[in-house]
């Protein structure tokens, strides 16, 4: 302190204005213990960090299971109540399958019950019928 100073140059007759440090060093052993201790604060900042990134990845996925369930609960309803769904479900499949077979650059030579584009056959609607007409077990 400054006070402890001035008070220790008035013994020798000195009065002290003003102090500036211009040159200051620690001892090997200070400076290698507070790096040691900076590199430990930091050590401990990332595995919060990771442990906060694991709950938060942890949450995400909980909510997109609960998402997809939550998908795959409607569309089961949707089927059961509207046979026609199933069969809008293969025509918007159809139109993708055809629309990126288009915009391809190859040649491309599939029949069209491989590529479910066989809309227009009888076969079309049965598939997709015989899972609405079975009655439920319980």
């Amino acid at each position: 302190r400054s006070s402890d100073l001035t008070e220790r140059a008035k013994d020798f007759s000195l009065i002290v204005d003003d102090v500036a440090i211009t040159d200051l060093s620690f001892s090997r052993e200070y400076t290698a213990a507070i790096e040691s201790k900076q590199v430990a604060q930091q050590e401990a900042q990332r595995a919060q960090f990771l442990v906060e990134k694991a709950k938060q990845d942890q949450r995400q996925k909980i909510v997109q299971a609960e998402g997809e369930a939550s998908a795959a609960k409607m569309i089961g309803e949707a089927l059961s109540k509207n046979p026609g769904y199933l069969k809008l479900r293969r025509i918007r499949a159809a139109q993708s399958i055809a629309k990126t077979v288009a915009a391809s650059q190859n040649k491309v030579y599939l029949s069209a019950n491989s590529l479910v584009l066989n809309l227009q056959e009888d076969s079309f609607g049965r598939g997709s019928d015989s899972l609405i007409d079975k009655p439920h077990k319980k």
